[in-house]
């Protein structure tokens, strides 16, 4: 009776840290950001749907891939696929008053998906949603428009380069597959 008691208590013990253990795993609804007007973004608003992020830029080279990032937000528009770009000067590439990229965003592209307020993706200041990315998935932006998907329970999934477009077989794939 003794060891049936222990037996049960050590399973319940497990039990508990194990699940304390999974409620504690880092994923990206552990973040939060501040979208392009200032309000703060909780990303465990979005916990249980995939996101895809991309940082971005409005003075680069790779800047109408907004174009492709809104295409995409129009094609799963009826889905819980959840867009969002996070604006960077982190290549020296875009406006530090947020009222310009809305007006590159806005006006030239029409975008309804969730644009972030100017944050960084690399060195010493980078966002902790960047910081993370890099720790637990080694992978961190080497330019503007690196994409990330992460699936339902907030883990990444894949990523890609800037070469890949948005809306491209490869990654319209992988959001099929998770949606």
């Amino acid at each position: 009776m003794k060891i049936l008691k222990i037996t049960l208590i050590l399973t319940l013990f497990s039990f508990f840290c194990l699940s304390t253990m999974a409620k504690n795993t880092p994923n990206i609804y552990n973040y939060d950001l501040v979208d392009i007007d200032g309000n703060k973004v909780y990303l465990s608003k979005f916990k249980g749907k995939p996101i895809l992020l991309v940082n971005t830029a409005s003075r680069c080279g790779f800047t109408p891939q907004y174009e492709g990032l809104q295409n995409l937000f129009t094609k799963y528009s009826k889905t819980d696929l959840t867009i969002i770009a996070a604006t960077s000067n982190s290549f020296n590439q875009e406006y530090d008053d947020p009222e310009d990229i809305k007006k590159i965003c806005l006006v030239n592209y029409d975008i309804s998906f969730i644009t972030s307020s100017p944050i960084e993706v690399k060195g010493n200041n980078a966002h902790p949603i960047f910081n993370w990315l890099n720790e637990e998935y080694n992978k961190k932006p080497k330019w503007n428009f690196y994409k990330y998907l992460f699936s339902r329970e907030g883990i990444l999934v894949d990523s890609w380069s800037s070469m890949t477009k948005p809306d491209s077989e490869k990654i319209t794939n992988k959001i099929d597959n998770l949606l």
